[in-house]
Parts: structure tokens; C-alpha cells; sequence
């Protein structure tokens, strides 16, 4: 069944002195502040940007590709934990996305390193933000077991 999800953005002036809201339909956070400084130049300034909310959908996502693979080989999740670092850069065509890391540190009682990598290598290319981005930014796996 296709699931329709929304947000919403507000920005006020010029792309360089201006300022904008983010806010998701579901009113569960935000709305989130953001300029280009935060976006482009300073990752510290308390503002978020589209790159990092892309980052926090790819991380959710992820989490819950690779517990769902896992479990399918016989091997439930007791822990997940994934960060995702999205870089862009500015290229010919503009700024753009180029890259992403995928890091996982997961606690799954026993499951093997083959098991393990196969099945998060699995999430990582059929997480729905990951088929939405394919082809278009390099993606790294840093997957490990702890615990």
C-alpha cells in the first residue's frame, strides 16, 4: 500500500542573507531552523539543513532495513545503532550530494561476521532512501558487531 509522507518549508529573503523553516506534516518536531550558512559553510551553528534531515531519514531507514534482513536470516536484532554522514560539495553542475557513510554497530546474538555483513549489505542497497538515491551518491558500509 503507497504511503504519502510531508513536509513543509518556509524561507524568507535571499539564498545567502536568508532564513527558512522545515516542518513535517505530522507536527512531531519542529519546525527546524536553517540557513545556507548552516547548510553550506558551518555545520555547528544549532540550524539544521536538508542534508542532515537526509541524513537522519537514511539513518531511520537503515536501522530498520538491516533489523528486518537480520531477522529474515534468523537473527534478531537486540540493538542497532546507525549513524549516516552525508557530504556535499559543490560541483560544475552545483551543490550537490556526492557521498554518504553508512556506520552500524549492532548487537545480534549469534550471528556470524558472514551472516551479519551479507544481510546488512542487503539493507543498505534496498532501504527505500538508499533505492532513491542509487546512482546518484557513493555509499559507503562500516558494519560491525558488538557485544
Amino acid at each position: 500500500m503507497a504511503q504519502t509522507r510531508t513536509a513543509s518549508a518556509h524561507w524568507e529573503g535571499t539564498l545567502t542573507a536568508g532564513n527558512g523553516t522545515v516542518t513535517p506534516a505530522s507536527g512531531l518536531f519542529g519546525p527546524l531552523s536553517t540557513t545556507w550558512n548552516a547548510r553550506a559553510e558551518s555545520s555547528d551553528t544549532g540550524l539544521t539543513s536538508p542534508e542532515e534531515l537526509l541524513a537522519a531519514a537514511w539513518a531511520s531507514c537503515f536501522s530498520m532495513a538491516s533489523s528486518n534482513e537480520l531477522a529474515k536470516a534468523g537473527f534478531p536484532v537486540t540493538a542497532n545503532d546507525v549513524s549516516v554522514a552525508v557530504t556535499a560539495d559543490k560541483l560544475e553542475a552545483g551543490f550537490t550530494v556526492i557521498s554518504a557513510v553508512l556506520t552500524l554497530r549492532a548487537t545480534v546474538p549469534g550471528v556470524d561476521e558472514t551472516t551479519f555483513q551479507t544481510a546488512v549489505g542487503k539493507a543498505k542497497d534496498g532501504c527505500p532512501i538508499s533505492r532513491a538515491l542509487k546512482g546518484n551518491v557513493d555509499v559507503t558500509l562500516d558494519a560491525a558487531l558488538v557485544g
